[in-house]
């Protein structure tokens, strides 16, 4: 989803981040100098390499003061490779901090392609955004169907958007860019947490519309956490859709809260799926923080790399 209070990483949390990336690389070897000098604060951590993290920018830009070198080097430090669903301005940023934006934003979820009103202006975003994306290097962009209307009942909303999306796929096709149409929840109405109304609230509507479509450059975002309230059977489907799976999120399910004990998703099993199927995409972490914000996604990041 799109963009955008915890307070920075203390100095305590930085120091303790460091010392245990350092003596995970001092494992299992004799060290001849007992005074080893202090692990870079931007090092990685060491992961296993079959799932490649990203952050949602919206979730926890906010956490690390909106500066986006902070929180480029709180990423870094957990070994994530991306931070996602952010302004271009800050590409060159991420850059910098050997990341990469894993998926741009572009249009919102409430004016989408399933209204051929809104088309003009989706499509004009998209063009932009997939412009930016194939000048940078970013692989992926966001899209949605948009929200119910009197006049537009499912299956009408299908086939515009199937009529929608052929009018923009050739640029996406000729910059290598890849469009990711999400599937969201509508069951809660809670900010964020649900979105009542939307459309494209289950997973064989929008597998539907990409068939229909025909397009290797428009995929499904599949949303671990949307797709387990609406449809359930993830591992299943995961496997079902192998080939239409563009990118992935995750959250904790109820609450979209962390990935911890408090929640039902079984997550490893689940990236195990992915490393299964070939998946070779990324998984963005998308929940809202509920508590001291490193710890929670450092959490979410170890319980995922499998």
């Amino acid at each position: 989803m799109n963009t955008n209070d915890a307070s920075s990483i203390s100095r305590r949390t930085a120091l303790t981040m460091a010392a245990g990336g350092t003596l995970a690389a001092m494992a299992g070897r004799v060290v001849a100098d007992p005074v080893a000098p202090a692990a870079a604060p931007a090092a990685a951590a060491a992961l296993k390499g079959n799932i490649n993290h990203s952050l949602v920018s919206w979730c926890y830009f906010k956490h690390f003061d909106n500066d986006i070198d902070k929180f480029c080097v709180a990423a870094k430090s957990i070994g994530c490779k991306s931070i996602e669903l952010i302004d271009p301005k800050h590409w060159a940023t991420l850059k910098k901090h050997g990341l990469t934006c894993a998926i741009s934003g572009s249009h919102g979820f409430v004016q989408g392609f399933n209204n051929p009103k809104h088309w003009d202006k989706c499509i004009a975003t998209l063009t932009e955004r997939i412009d930016q994306c194939a000048a940078a290097g970013v692989p992926s962009v966001i899209s949605f169907t948009g929200m119910r209307e009197p006049e537009i009942p499912d299956d009408v909303g299908a086939k515009n958007c199937i009529e929608g999306y052929k009018k923009i796929l050739g640029h996406a096709e000729k910059n290598k860019v890849t469009i990711c149409l999400e599937m969201l929840n509508s069951r809660y109405d809670i900010n964020m947490v649900g979105h009542p109304g939307y459309q494209g609230d289950h997973m064989d509507y929008c597998i539907d519309i990409l068939k229909k479509v025909g397009s290797e450059r428009l995929k499904v975002l599949f949303d671990i956490y949307h797709v387990q309230i609406m449809d359930g059977d993830v591992i299943t489907r995961i496997r079902q859709h192998k080939q239409y799976i563009g990118h992935i999120h995750t959250a904790g399910n109820p609450g979209r809260g962390e990935l911890d004990n408090k929640q039902e998703i079984n997550y490893p099993p689940i990236m195990e799926a992915l490393v299964e199927v070939g998946y070779k995409g990324y998984v963005g972490h998308e929940y809202i923080p509920t508590r001291e914000v490193m710890a929670g996604l450092k959490q979410a990041v170890a319980l995922c790399d499998v």
